[in-house]
């Protein structure tokens, strides 16, 4: 299989390469326009080559043209029925890429989101339609999916001996809860992160619901209705949403771009949503920060309200701003669910060796050995190495992952729309 790299705008797209896999050919085709994005792109590629502990020996051959999907696709050598194209970066027209790299015979794995726009909704039925017709896999970048405290929390979730069933809740206190935090300014493999200046252009990029949030809501599908497929015109009700600013300077835009402004920025990357999901009420808060604090980084936590137990994803000061899974249960429900927790994690130490629990007061804390806690980026490389099961077999993708995505989008970009119609909190 080949990696062919188009217009990488996003870091995203050199974080799939931060290891060798002996399925991939080590050549990958590069097609994108001369400028800061490909030239970043480059240079972290040539940092993993080059570094000391297990470097990787990528070759890269690069096309440079202010065209690089049309010249990508023009070009027969490159473009085999195993190539995997690339997309990463530019969000506003990335599915017309993604329909185009498809309408080729070309296996895609874009990053998240592949629409900011639920007007949009008709053409990512239509991509994932002609990705059957062709018989090729189509897949976007969820990697919180491999993060070990979403797996654990899926799995005790579905566990009804410590969960029992998944409370539908109300406005006011939802079945489902979730709070994601990002920041602009960080190191990734190593190097402080350059923005381009499109990123903080919400009619390009989109605003945070419709980018990061979009692994929020895949998480609450994922986590509380595993497996199954969701219809988002039958299964979804959307009933709220807000926005809000984070002010950056223009010393701080200047600092993370190298580009100069003559004002500060009201970047709109701020959104909460509150929607019905099958009768659960599900609220969720997408918000970024300039910075964050000493040693922390991104935040996820999540809470799963079931009637036996709640189980919780905590990354705040006490857990030195590590994800932490946490079962807290009813009071009346105490003295089973201990011991039916104990027995899952038995049952799950075949995979996570070494899995363990702690007691404190009336709730318990699973303890995780370190060498399940791989970190965000390693979880690019977890995604790429699913997704070649796909490129081999296509029609081995659940049926669910299809009708998923779809409600994935909508929920993100309804959620974006209804907040914009509502005004700014």
């Amino acid at each position: 299989m080949r990696l062919i790299i188009v217009d990488p705008g996003h870091f995203h797209a050199a974080l799939l390469q931060k290891n060798m896999n002996p399925a991939l050919d080590r050549r990958v085709s590069v097609y994108a326009p001369l400028g800061p994005d490909v030239l970043d792109y480059l240079g972290r590629i040539s940092l993993f080559n080059s570094r000391k502990d297990d470097p990787t020996n990528w070759e890269l051959d690069v096309h440079l043209n202010r065209d690089a999907m049309e010249l990508m696709l023009r070009d027969s050598q490159a473009r085999t029925r195993d190539s995997i194209v690339v997309l990463a970066g530019r969000n506003r027209a990335k599915i017309d890429r993604i329909v185009a790299a498809i309408d080729g015979g070309l296996n895609v794995l874009a990053d998240k989101p592949w629409i900011i726009s639920s007007r949009d909704l008709p053409k990512l039925e239509s991509a994932l339609r002609l990705a059957a017709e062709k018989r090729v896999a189509a897949y976007d970048i969820m990697t919180e999916r491999y993060e070990v405290t979403s797996e654990l929390q899926r799995a005790f979730v579905n566990d009804p001996d410590v969960f029992g069933t998944l409370e539908h809740g109300s406005s006011s206190d939802p079945g489902i809860r979730a709070h994601s935090i990002h920041h602009i300014m960080k190191n990734v493999a190593g190097m402080p992160l350059k923005r381009p200046s499109w990123f903080f252009d919400i009619e390009e990029y989109g605003e945070g619901l419709a980018d990061v949030g979009t692994h929020v809501v895949d998480l609450v599908q994922w986590t509380a209705f595993p497996d199954e497929a969701i219809d988002y015109r039958r299964d979804i009700r959307m009933l709220e949403g807000q926005r809000w600013p984070l002010v950056l300077t223009r010393d701080q835009f200047a600092q993370v771009t190298a580009e100069s402004r003559a004002d500060d920025l009201a970047y709109f990357c701020n959104n909460s949503v509150y929607y019905a999901i099958r009768g659960v009420h599900v609220r969720l808060e997408i918000v970024w920060h300039w910075e964050a604090p000493q040693g922390g980084g991104d935040v996820y936590e999540a809470m799963f309200r079931g009637t036996r137990a709640s189980i919780e994803i905590r990354q705040g000061i006490e857990e030195n701003y590590v994800p932490q899974l946490y079962i807290v249960p009813a009071p009346a429900a105490r003295a089973d669910v201990f011991p039916a927790v104990r027995r899952r994690i038995a049952q799950l130490e075949s995979r996570w060796p070494g899995l363990g629990v702690a007691e404190s007061g009336n709730e318990m804390r699973l303890i995780i050995p370190d060498e399940f806690r791989v970190g965000h980026e390693a979880h690019f490389a977890q995604v790429r190495d699913h997704f070649f099961d796909y490129v081999k077999s296509p029609e081995s993708m659940p049926a669910w992952e299809i009708e998923n995505m779809l409600a994935k989008y909508y929920v993100s970009t309804t959620g974006v729309e209804m907040s914009q119609t509502r005004g700014t909190q």
